[in-house]
């Protein structure tokens, strides 16, 4: 190796959520040299602070890697956008903001398997640690972390419906679905801070960059993994210029890529299933037959409706007013450009056996086609509400196929989504719900016609027609080098790659399965979990 190279104690590849933790903790200790190299550039966009209009890095594909599933054999065979962050922050900087920590019975399960140090008391002052809820620390939150939440703040009159019926069908409410009871419909908790997007740049990344120890190089791509007799000494890295350069890690390399990129990276440094590697021509360091396997998202279906009456969205939307918000949102935190007509989530088991909720509900003030208008140049929309059903705890697993030994050509994903007869039937059920739900007579003076898929959709072949053409994920993969206590996992309790010293891989490809919910706030305790482990076996 080049002595002239380089050197730091610590490298992290990847500047989204979990890179941006790891970098603030282990950056900590000033005699820790630390640096963190991220792919994309930096979140200089003003459109990311402005949680308004974050649909439209879904819709316009915006600071995003381009990742699309292989044609789905469950879901009419379409495509379907698997949209990834490529920005400082990651997902964090380009998603709905909506924070869920997930059941407690899902580390409960986590920990059966083996991790015994992951179940829900081990990982709780973790999600503690991290958190600074508005609510104030009580047992279950805390008040104190960088990470800011508080409750949706967007106000509809149809909200206080929507809590109604949750009750008429019996769902019921809950004040804090991270707290002592998930069960039940209420407002969601979002990362928004004085009417902006508030990152995980923001919260761990910004502060920790006035350290002298802390380095963060952008729009640097790392192709590969430096592996010395099994052990990770450094990366291979790729500046604008075009330019290869080798960077030493005296300490560890972390892995912070997310579940689609991470294993892309573990394979082209030669870390995964041997005959995938050998098809591509590349070097076999570790054979790991589970790297880019256990694929692992949330699917979900739902019911729309016409409203009787425009709800306060419209209003807003009429160009000139949503303009003047678009500024005062983004220059003073003010308007109604802080938030979006959503605001209300729910969990519930449609299995009364099951250990975790295995329905999320999700609810839309608005329809999918709201635009910006004005009276002669653009049309108003027919205003509308919805509500979709989440399927959290699939059985189906999905997988990614390394095509290139090219670092620049993406893997390719299947998904397999819907692939079981559970599958399909639990999410139609969460169907059905969500137009239960929304037919309650508390919504009444609010609900006209329904328009998707109509009220003429009623047996289960046609609902499952409709969720086939209509499904979409919620954007959480995540399972692909799955963390175990068993030799086959790629990587052991402690975020360790088997097969490779001092290489950890710290994001949600590390989950062993999925969460009861969106999985930020888990990303953020895995990687809060990861920096005391990798401190406490540091030289």
């Amino acid at each position: 190796m080049n002595s002239s190279a380089p050197s730091f104690d610590y490298i992290i590849i990847g500047a989204g959520s979990a890179g941006c933790v790891l970098a603030n903790r282990l950056s900590e200790n000033p005699d820790h040299r630390v640096l963190l190299i991220e792919a994309g550039p930096a979140d200089r966009d003003p459109m990311i602070k402005i949680p308004l209009v974050w649909l439209k890095f879904v819709q316009n594909r915006r600071h995003d890697w381009g990742y699309d599933t292989q044609p789905e054999p469950h879901m009419d065979h379409r495509q379907i956008e698997c949209v990834r962050g490529k920005v400082l922050g990651g997902c964090s900087s380009i998603n709905a903001m909506t924070y869920v920590r997930g059941n407690p019975g899902d580390f409960e399960r986590w920990k059966k398997t083996g991790l015994d140090h992951w179940g829900y008391d081990d990982v709780l002052p973790y999600f503690k640690r991290g958190e600074s809820w508005s609510g104030g620390e009580d047992k279950y939150r805390g008040a104190s972390g960088p990470f800011k939440v508080r409750p949706s703040t967007y106000q509809d009159p149809m909200f206080e419906a929507y809590m109604t019926a949750a009750d008429q069908l019996g769902l019921g409410r809950t004040a804090d679905y991270n707290g002592d009871n998930q069960l039940g419909l209420g407002r969601s908790q979002q990362n928004i801070v004085a009417g902006r997007r508030f990152s995980a740049a923001d919260a761990y990344l910004r502060p920790a960059l006035k350290r002298p120890n802390l380095t963060l190089k952008l729009k640097q791509f790392v192709t590969k993994l430096v592996i010395e007799k099994s052990r990770a000494i450094g990366v291979e890295l790729a500046g604008p210029n075009g330019q290869t350069q080798t960077i030493i890690a005296e300490q560890e390399v972390m892995v912070a890529t997310g579940a689609l990129n991470s294993p892309h990276l573990l394979m082209l440094s030669g870390i995964g299933p041997t005959e995938q590697l050998q098809k591509q021509g590349l070097d076999v360091i570790a054979d790991a037959p589970e790297v880019g396997q256990n694929l692992q998202d949330h699917m979900s279906a739902g019911v729309a409706y016409h409203r009787k009456q425009p709800g306060p969205f419209v209003a807003k939307a009429r160009y000139d007013r949503l303009a003047i918000n678009m500024l005062t949102t983004y220059f003073f935190g003010k308007g109604s450009a802080v938030d979006f007509p959503g605001g209300l989530t729910g969990f519930t088991k449609i299995d009364p056996a099951s250990d975790v909720p295995d329905i999320q509900l999700l609810f839309n003030g608005a329809p999918v086609n709201a635009h910006p208008w004005f009276p002669g140049i653009k049309p108003v929309w027919r205003d509308g509400f919805g509500c979709r059903a989440v399927l959290l705890h699939p059985e189906s697993r999905g997988s990614l196929t390394i095509v290139s030994a090219d670092p620049s050509k993406l893997m390719q994903v299947r998904q397999n989504f819907l692939a079981t007869e559970k599958d399909r039937r639990i999410l139609r059920q969460g169907f059905k719900l969500c137009r239960e739900l929304s037919e309650q007579s508390a919504l009444d003076d609010y609900r006209a016609e329904e328009n998707l898929p109509g009220a003429e959709a009623t047996s289960d072949d046609q609902i499952d027609a409709h969720i086939r053409a209509t499904g979409i994920t919620v954007h959480h993969p995540s399972g692909t080098c799955r963390m175990g206590s068993d030799e086959s996992s790629v990587v052991d309790p402690e975020l360790k790659v088997r097969g490779v010293d001092k290489l950890r891989v710290v994001d949600a490809s590390v989950m062993p399965d999925l969460i009861s919910g969106n999985i930020h706030a888990a990303v953020l305790m895995i990687a809060e979990k990861a920096a005391d482990l990798i401190k406490q076996s540091a030289d």
